[in-house]
């Protein structure tokens, strides 16, 4: 989850691995085009349900917030992977996205799509209508180029220069509308799907310079999808405008969404400042998957006098892995032992039980909801001050010093930094703090914006971090767990793992074919990870909650089994499933309501509960 929810910190996009190979010569970019195979059987998708609502009204402004202003709007780059990037991201559209309700291949820049008889190939072609915002057509070249463009030193990404010379091997063009791209391993369907179809840049408009980073930081491209940059205030906002004459309206599964002619993304820092915005009208929704925002905070005359609507919606949304991850670089963290009372230091059921009021789950893996592939057979370990003390022990951690707090035999004190970026978790975070000295352990809360929070986790400066990051349809490990991208600035392993093991099983994962095996594999991952004690589960939510004006609409059924979020106005992609774009604004209700604010009427107090997809 993106949206109002700034603890959650999106992926790399559709990140699985594929093995080490040279790249063949018999690519495009040199001037010919290969022959395509007789034998490809085409396939396509026009036939699952829609989910939009036909009576959707285009036009108006949606507004919403961000916590912290991007460092930049570059997709690629030094401090590109911040909060922001997820709606960066969705300006544009990759070959294929995944049906949210049926979990089929969905048309999105390709309309067509085959598979190679060597399980490491998919066919795609392209949407003749697809356009930039330009006008000028996506282009297989453009595919030539975005490979050629990830590859190069000069956008200074390590995540994208290894996964893009070493996972996906090559692009080939046939013609200008279609080409073919390959792995380097034999995969199943399902993995190629989810691992291929990667998004293009518009070639025609960018440069490949030693000061690309720097030309590029504020730099409005052209994009493919149906909104793009418009209005920049360095520091204050951001909006989107509606592509003129988008190129997908006519397109089955992109009609009656994306209605909102702008998208207005103020900089609000503080939530309470936020919720102050909401509720005089100035933001059109609100999330409320936080307690005590859904049962205190809307005890308000907008929400009682029905001007302002409530909304509980379960969803099927693979589970984010919600906690605290310890950088075992870290001088104390280097120590299991550590690491080990560390878990059974923090009393996450409590905190679950109180301050939560019961609204969430325990998470006991790395994620969850991805059916084989989450290890149901391992339960977070219990919060055990008597445990975790016989661990910090061990780790020579055995004097009583100031407050109770254990200290070793020259005097340093157990203590552990905390960063984090979301102000309303500190409640969390203090309790946890509280009951940890139980343990004898000592805890630093460090609250930090959120771009800069992040940016300090992926160069490592940090000692812990309590966070989480977005899930995929499948798990993806390699950038998280593999040893190649541990102490190292700008990747993803903010736990620093350097651990042979788990990397082992992270290669044999990107290899194989076998869907069930590959299942297995991730089990033994989770379990691995597990044994590390770098990382502990926090909690699951298998719902979203939010608030909203009651101008704005949604569908009968408001969302999908695949929705992170009730009114995220954009595509959704980078959950993997193509689910957002589905409000619309009623200007004609925005009037009444106003005209009822001015006059003192009221309307029927709206809470609105959808079981529709809810798991028993």
């Amino acid at each position: 989850m993106l949206h109002n929810s700034p603890s959650v910190i999106p992926a790399l996009p559709r990140a699985m691995r594929i093995a080490v190979m040279v790249l063949p010569l018999c690519w495009s970019a040199v001037g010919w085009s290969a022959t395509l195979p007789a034998d490809l059987a085409w396939e396509s998708n026009d036939t699952d349900p829609v989910y939009a609502d036909p009576a959707a009204r285009r036009g108006g402004t949606f507004h919403t917030f961000m916590t912290s202003f991007p460092l930049t709007l570059r997709l690629y780059g030094p401090d590109s992977n911040g909060g922001f990037a997820g709606y960066v991201r969705e300006t544009n559209l990759p070959l294929l996205s995944t049906h949210p309700i049926t979990g089929n291949p969905m048309p999105m820049l390709a309309n067509q799509w085959a598979f190679g008889s060597d399980h490491k190939t998919l066919y795609f072609r392209l949407n003749p209508k697809a356009r930039w915002s330009d006008g000028k057509p996506v282009t297989v070249d453009d595919f030539l180029f975005t490979l050629k463009m990830l590859r190069s030193k000069e956008i200074n990404d390590p995540w994208y220069n290894n996964y893009y010379s070493t996972q996906i091997t090559e692009v080939t063009k046939f013609d200008e509308r279609t080409l073919a791209i390959t792995s380097g391993s034999e995969k199943s369907r399902q993995d190629l799907l989810e691992s291929l179809p990667f998004t293009p840049v518009p070639s025609h408009a960018i440069k490949l310079t030693t000061n690309w980073v720097k030309e590029y930081n504020w730099k409005v491209l052209p994009v493919s999808g149906p909104y793009q940059i418009g209005e920049v205030k360095k520091g204050k906002s951001i909006t989107f405008r509606r592509v003129k004459d988008w190129w997908g309206d006519g397109e089955r599964y992109f009609q009656h969404r994306f209605n909102p002619d702008r998208i207005d993304v103020k900089v609000l820092r503080d939530q309470n400042i936020a919720w102050q915005h909401f509720l005089r009208g100035e933001l059109d929704t609100f999330g409320l998957v936080m307690p005590n925002w859904w049962h205190d905070k809307t005890r308000t005359a907008e929400f009682e006098k029905g001007y302002i609507e409530r909304r509980w919606f379960y969803n099927q949304t693979p589970q984010s892995p919600m906690g605290l991850y310890l950088n075992t670089a870290d001088p104390l963290l280097k120590d299991r032992n550590v690491r080990l009372g560390i878990q059974h230091a923090l009393n996450l059921d409590k905190m679950l039980a109180t301050l939560l009021r019961g609204d969430y789950q325990r998470l006991h893996s790395y994620g969850s909801g991805q059916d084989d592939f989450t290890n149901t057979e391992i339960r977070a370990r219990p919060f055990d001050p008597k445990l975790a003390r016989d661990y910090f022990a061990k780790a020579g951690f055995t004097q009583a010093g100031p407050n109770g707090i254990l200290q070793n035999d020259k005097g340093q004190p157990l203590s552990l930094s905390i960063t984090y970026t979301t102000a309303e978790h500190a409640q969390r975070l203090t309790l946890l703090r509280e009951e940890a000295k139980k343990a004898g352990l000592s805890l630093e809360l460090n609250l930090m914006d959120a771009s800069a929070g992040f940016k300090s986790m992926l160069e490592k400066k940090h000692q812990s971090a309590w966070m989480a990051w977005s899930g995929g349809r499948y798990p993806a490990y390699w950038e998280f767990f593999h040893k190649v991208n541990a102490n190292k600035p700008q990747t993803n392993n903010i736990m620093n793992i350097d651990d042979d093991a788990i990397t082992t099983l992270v290669e044999q994962y990107d290899k194989e074919f076998d869907f069930a095996k590959k299942a297995a594999l991730s089990r033994q991952i989770q379990q691995r990870l597990y044994e590390l004690a770098s990382f502990v589960p926090a909690y699951q939510v298998p719902y979203t909650r939010e608030g909203a004006w009651r101008w704005i609409k949604l569908p009968k059924v408001p969302a999908t089994p695949k929705s992170d979020l009730l009114y995220w106005p954009l595509d959704g992609g980078n959950s993997g499933y193509s689910y957002g774009g589905l409000l619309w604004i009623d200007e004609e209700a925005k009037a009444q309501t106003k005209a009822a604010i001015k006059a003192g009427q009221s309307f029927p107090a709206v809470t609105l509960t959808d079981t529709t997809y809810q798991q028993k």
